[in-house]
């Protein structure tokens, strides 16, 4: 009896072929770890650096602003010295202006009074003259009448020579010393003079064409300060010296006033302003002549 053999075949997946697809299946999931975890790490330094590039236009602003303000700082500041430049320029033109004018002046003023020295040499040669013809030719008595006429000439001519000696100013003036020499000066009719006290300090006095302030007085070395305002236009004199003239020009006037002090006490000046002569006044002096 023969025997029936069953045979019966089982299909089995080969085992390399689960491990090939758990390794690839562990790879795919680690790749996919990786992957994330790079692109979270992108994410964080894209991040920071944006947040780097937001801090770093902001300083940029920043210093971008600061600079312009300190451009427009220097451009204020060049507009500002281009502006003290043409006023100090203008003002070194007008000082200029009457530096010339005064030494124009003084050398007139010196030119008249060699004059005027010639004029006395020559009075004195006629007083000798006449007094030897009136040796000669006149009686006793005429001699006595014309000796008193020539001592009177002679008086006036000593005082013209002593006037002559005064200390004369930058400008070639005469410089009175007192109330009697301003009297002299007076009389000579040159300029005007106006005499004046200033007593107390910060009271301000108007005398001829300027206001007078005194600040202060040093009566042991014969020195004051004062403040002069001439025109609207203050200044500070300091530690200037008795019958030192100090020399201004009104406005408008191409020849200088000068004040001088004569003395001073405690909290107290005098002295007197010379103005050259006006106009009219020299009209009216020559007419009188």
């Amino acid at each position: 009896m023969a025997e029936n053999v069953e045979v019966v075949q089982t299909n089995k997946t080969p085992g390399w072929i689960i491990s090939a697809v758990v390794i690839l299946a562990i790879v795919s999931i680690a790749g996919v770890g990786l992957a994330w975890n790079e692109s979270a790490r992108m994410q964080d330094m894209q991040a920071e650096l944006s947040g780097q590039i937001k801090s770093g236009q902001t300083d940029i602003n920043q210093k971008f602003a600061t600079l312009e303000q300190k451009q427009s700082q220097a451009d204020a500041a060049t507009a500002a010295l281009q502006s003290d430049l043409g006023v100090v320029t203008k003002k070194l033109r007008v000082t200029q202006g009457e530096l010339k004018t005064a030494r124009d002046e003084a050398a007139q003023i010196r030119d008249d009074a060699q004059q005027n020295q010639e004029k006395i040499a020559e009075v004195d040669s006629n007083v000798s003259n006449v007094k030897t013809e009136l040796a000669t030719k006149a009686s006793s008595d005429d001699l006595n009448t014309t000796n008193g006429t020539v001592s009177a000439v002679k008086t006036d001519l000593d005082g013209t020579k002593k006037d002559l000696q005064m200390a004369r100013s930058e400008l070639g003036t005469l410089i009175a010393k007192n109330h009697d020499e301003i009297d002299t000066l007076r009389r000579m009719g040159e300029r005007d003079y106006v005499e004046f006290t200033v007593d107390g300090r910060n009271k301000p006095q108007k005398v001829g064409s300027v206001t007078v302030e005194l600040r202060s007085v040093n009566t042991k070395k014969n020195q004051f300060n004062v403040a002069l305002t001439v025109d609207d236009v203050r200044t500070e004199k300091s530690n200037r010296t008795v019958n030192e003239p100090i020399v201004f020009y009104p406005r408008g006037s191409h020849q200088a006033d000068e004040f001088v002090v004569n003395s001073v006490s405690k909290d107290k000046i005098t002295g007197y302003v010379s103005m050259p002569k006006s106009a009219a006044t020299t009209t009216a002096a020559s007419s009188g002549d």
